[in-house]
């Protein structure tokens, strides 16, 4: 399907505003072409003055002929001017909405896709079509919609006037049209698949520049900046080679139409010159048409720019509807799922799970687990061994293969996926921070919330001295993913998120593994206050932070291989006790 028609077909809402705004083109084209013809008239009463055509229509004096022209004029200027304001501000109107809706439909979009979509592509193309893919298409609302609009109507006002005053001349002055139009498309064609190249290079080279500004002190710390710079101008050079390929063929397409208007420019102009001296056609009607073979000509020149900006255009139009056409692997809404009522019973039934569901070996496999509501389990374990997969799978940002994770006997496949989530609590090891203050940070899950409680909740998560002392306290601005702060800081101010939301159901990822040891003692006393009385679920490295979990499950590839509380664990033997002795040195 053609894009502009799935792009109409998908924004409904403003198919009535883009008729109008192209009735309002057509009504303006007709105007702006009415001068040259009144030239033609004009000459026509100087020359033949009370035989000219407007004396045929009752006005015989010339002087009246010439105020009647005057009037005509003034009208037909105004006419025109309105219309153009009219048009402008509707194509303008009609492409800013158009951009802002599209790119927030695109957005929500892309946040309600599993993260498995991530994983397959790119951030930077991603971001490449939010930003540039859509601003391109806005570029041809603006103004390329109109033109084309124009030169249609134009093309096709201009060759009705040339057959109405000599059919022969107009087929000899109209024959290059063809070939314009065939030849415009025929390089559209060709641009159409350069341009999707370009475009697809450029979001890999955003891809790129986004993914080393994110790790820029990683790039400094290797003093790794020629390599990145290296990598950056390699990226930079093939979208630049995938330009100059589409560059070599639309700077073509001007020169091409210039000859094919130079031979029609030259028909009229002699063609139409020998019948005016033989009497066959009025002097102002040869005025006219000399005039008007430029009006209908001339404009065909921009169809080099037209076409350029025009398939830029769709390619990018076709980037952001295949976006939108990203089917959800994992649905919103569901059975609604009070908050009040979750008592955080949870269950794992037979799951099998891998991230490449294809081929790739299973992150857990036929994995079974009960926590009890309102019990601590800690989840330990060596690296790999489906820790955190345990944690995607019960927030959903995947859905297993197999076997049912069940909340209080449902499955919550079946839940509402927002109302799921709001029930959970999530402190990850990597903590994100919006770039906005401290206060909204906390606040992040409950926007609603007031000063007194984000206090509160700072003062629980042990974060409100060091906020105090901030030169804005909880006003102060944490900078792009919390960058102004420390790494203990950002962990204290997700703890404190967590706590305001006040959760039936908490999951603390690695949330002290980052920190210096008087930090994980803070984060330590306010955990340990946290989970009093709700669903929790640990996952650390560090043994000493879990032994007070009602139970501890080991897990080894997928499987839990031992469980039950520290003491347990540590008189029975096993991995766990192995481990225990290796972190406190008992080894």
């Amino acid at each position: 399907m053609h894009p502009l028609r799935r792009l109409f077909n998908h924004a409904r809402q403003y198919r009535r505003d883009a008729w109008i705004a192209s009735i309002y083109s057509l009504l303006n084209k007709i105007f702006d072409i009415l001068p040259e013809i009144l030239i033609g008239v004009a000459v026509d009463v100087v020359v033949n003055q009370k035989a000219s055509f407007l004396a045929g229509l009752g006005v015989v004096e010339p002087r009246d002929q010439l105020l009647l022209l005057a009037a005509l004029t003034v009208l037909i200027w105004v006419g025109e001017s309105l219309f153009q304001y009219l048009y402008d501000v509707r194509w303008r109107n009609l492409a800013q909405n158009l951009q802002h809706d599209l790119r927030m439909e695109a957005y929500q979009h892309v946040q309600q896709l599993e993260l498995a979509y991530f994983e397959r592509n790119r951030s930077g193309n991603l971001l490449a079509i939010l930003n540039e893919d859509i601003n391109q298409m806005e570029r041809f609302f603006n103004g390329g919609f109109n033109s084309l609009i124009q030169v249609f109507f134009g093309s096709v006002m201009v060759g009705g006037v040339f057959f109405f005053l000599t059919k022969e001349l107009a087929f000899l002055a109209l024959i290059p049209v063809p070939f314009i139009l065939y030849g415009a498309f025929w390089f559209q064609s060709r641009l159409a698949r350069r341009y999707t190249s370009v475009r697809e290079a450029a979001g890999a080279l955003a891809t790129r520049l986004n993914n080393n500004l994110l790790g820029i002190a990683t790039v400094k710390a290797y003093a790794a900046e020629e390599i990145e710079s290296q990598h950056i101008r390699s990226a930079s050079d093939a979208y630049r080679q995938k330009n100059a390929e589409a560059i070599r063929l639309s700077a073509a397409i001007t020169p091409v139409i210039r000859i094919a208007i130079l031979a029609g420019f030259t028909v009229t102009l002699l063609y139409g010159g020998f019948m005016t001296l033989n009497g066959e056609l009025g002097v102002g009607s040869y005025s006219a048409l000399v005039y008007l073979t430029q009006r209908l000509l001339w404009p065909l020149t921009g169809l080099a720019e037209l076409t350029d900006l025009y398939q830029r255009s769709m390619a990018s139009i076709q980037r952001v509807m295949n976006l939108l056409d990203s089917p959800l692997a994992i649905q919103y809404g569901g059975k609604p799922l009070e908050l009040s009522s979750v008592k955080g019973d949870i269950r794992f039934a037979g799951v099998r799970f891998a991230y490449d569901a294809q081929s790739g070996q299973p992150a857990l496999d036929g994995f079974d687990l009960h926590i009890p509501a309102g019990k601590t389990v800690a989840l330990v374990g060596a690296t790999g061994g489906g820790k955190s997969t345990i944690t995607k799978l019960l927030l959903r940002f995947y859905d297993p293969q197999q076997g049912q994770i069940l909340l209080d006997g449902e499955n919550i496949a079946s839940l509402d996926l927002q109302q799921l989530r709001r029930a959970i609590g999530y402190v990850a090891q990597d903590t994100f921070l919006t770039d906005a203050s401290i206060a909204e940070n906390i606040a992040y899950g409950q926007p609603d919330a007031g000063i007194d409680a984000i206090i509160a909740a700072a003062k629980a998560a042990e974060a409100h001295e060091f906020v105090e002392r901030l030169p804005e306290g909880y006003d102060t601005q944490v900078g792009e993913r919390g960058m102004k702060l420390s790494g203990g800081q950002r962990q204290r101010l997700a703890l404190a998120r967590a706590i305001l939301k006040n959760p039936p159901i908490l999951i603390l990822d690695e949330a002290t593994s980052a920190v210096d040891n008087e930090t994980e003692a803070a984060i330590q006393r306010s955990l340990n206050k946290l989970v009093v009385g709700r669903t929790s679920i640990i996952i650390a490295h560090r043994l000493s932070t879990v032994r007070h979990a009602d139970c501890i499950h080991v897990l080894e590839h997928g499987r839990i291989i031992q469980s039950g509380s520290h003491t347990e664990l540590l008189e029975s033997g096993g991995p766990y006790a192995e481990l225990w002795k290796l972190q406190t040195g008992e080894l």
